[in-house]
């Protein structure tokens, strides 16, 4: 179980802290009194959870281009962090084949940037590099990848961030053997759900969008199974991962923070759970898909952050769609989303709290 108290008056830095990830993160972090200052670029939609929470008003939220080495060591350089998290990203894969070159860019040279400039500014003590479950050659096997097996994604996207694992390694092993180095890990985790995602082609956010205009959802790939997960459960591994290696270099690695089997279901089940939950009759039709290829198979082995960390998923699949459902209708009815959000963090870390 962590100890979110570590975090108190701790300064931390984001990259990507305006994507649906690191504005979760960004939460967590508040809520535990971290001075926080965050590098990405402008919230893509209007809606973005990022701006409907309000938490520019309470860090350093610098817009920049990750690809910009220049901006990002100086915004690093003067904000003189104790951790790092790296979450700055083109995160799609459908995009990922229209814009290849912007995705590799993005998720190798943001990687690369960032790395150079660790180098460079010794303050920096705990750096967590977040990747993806699709980072390893899927052979669509029944049972769920190690953090040893081969790396080798298929798409873009996926293979962007396989390289972006491997730059990592590549530098740890290269310029950061010395006493006194930082820890550097990597995070691989499964797909992940949660209120205030509003990105495109994905799953929970179509049917959100289908729903509020009151038509049918539509699902693509519905016998597609995926290890589902709420955002707060990775969030809480990169967390717990960040401050046991600020602890303890020896636990600096690779870790995977994947759901239990019970929740690696295919799309069509999550659609009708979803459904199931949300009510009003709401339904979901197959799409015929013609899109580009996509995994069928994909399950994460997650013994290592088990074993090693002490960290465990607590909310299953039902949970999870229940809070996403709980938090979408909440603003729907013009609540405040922050008020939803703190609420399922203290909520989800005291469950945490009740299970360790």
């Amino acid at each position: 179980m962590i100890d979110l108290s570590f975090y108190k008056g701790k300064k931390v830095f984001i990259t990507g802290h305006t994507g649906f990830k690191g504005a979760w993160l960004c939460r967590i972090l508040l809520m535990s009194g971290a001075d926080i200052c965050g590098y990405a670029l402008e919230p893509t939609k209007s809606s973005s959870l990022f701006t409907l929470t309000g938490i520019e008003k309470h860090m350093n939220s610098v817009i920049g281009d990750i690809r910009n080495q220049d901006s990002l060591r100086k915004t690093i350089r003067n904000f003189q962090p104790e951790v790092l998290f790296h979450l700055a990203a083109q995160p799609l894969v459908r995009l990922s084949y229209q814009e290849p070159v912007l995705t590799y860019e993005t998720n190798i040279m943001g990687t690369v940037n960032v790395l150079e400039v660790l180098r460079d500014i010794p303050c920096i003590r705990s750096f967590i590099n977040v990747t993806t479950d699709k980072v390893y050659e899927n052979k669509e096997w029944c049972w769920g990848y190690r953090e040893n097996e081969t790396l080798c994604g298929y798409d873009p996207y996926s293979n962007s961030k396989s390289c972006s694992e491997l730059v990592t390694s590549s530098y740890r092993n290269s310029f950061f053997m010395y006493d006194g180095a930082p820890a550097i890990s990597t995070a691989r985790s499964g797909n992940v759900i949660g209120g205030g995602d509003y990105s495109d082609d994905r799953i929970i956010p179509d049917c959100i969008r289908a729903v509020s205009s009151g038509n049918q959802i539509i699902v693509r790939n519905p016998f597609s199974i995926r290890p589902y997960q709420h955002v707060l459960e990775c969030l809480y591994g990169y967390l717990l991962l960040a401050k046991k290696q600020y602890e303890d270099i020896n636990l600096a690695g690779s870790y995977n923070f994947g759901p239990h089997d019970e929740s690696c279901i295919s799309t069509g089940q999550l659609a009708d759970l979803f459904c199931s939950i949300w009510g009003n009759e709401t339904s979901w039709v197959a799409l015929d898909n013609e899109g580009p290829h996509e995994a069928n198979f994909l399950k994460l082995d997650c013994a290592k952050a088990r074993t090693a960390l002490g960290w465990n998923p607590v909310w299953n699949i039902k949970r999870a769609v229940e809070k996403v459902v709980e938090w979408n209708k909440t603003v729907m009815q013009n609540n405040p989303a922050e008020e939803i959000t703190d609420k399922q963090i203290a909520e989800y870390f005291s469950f945490c709290k009740q299970i360790n």
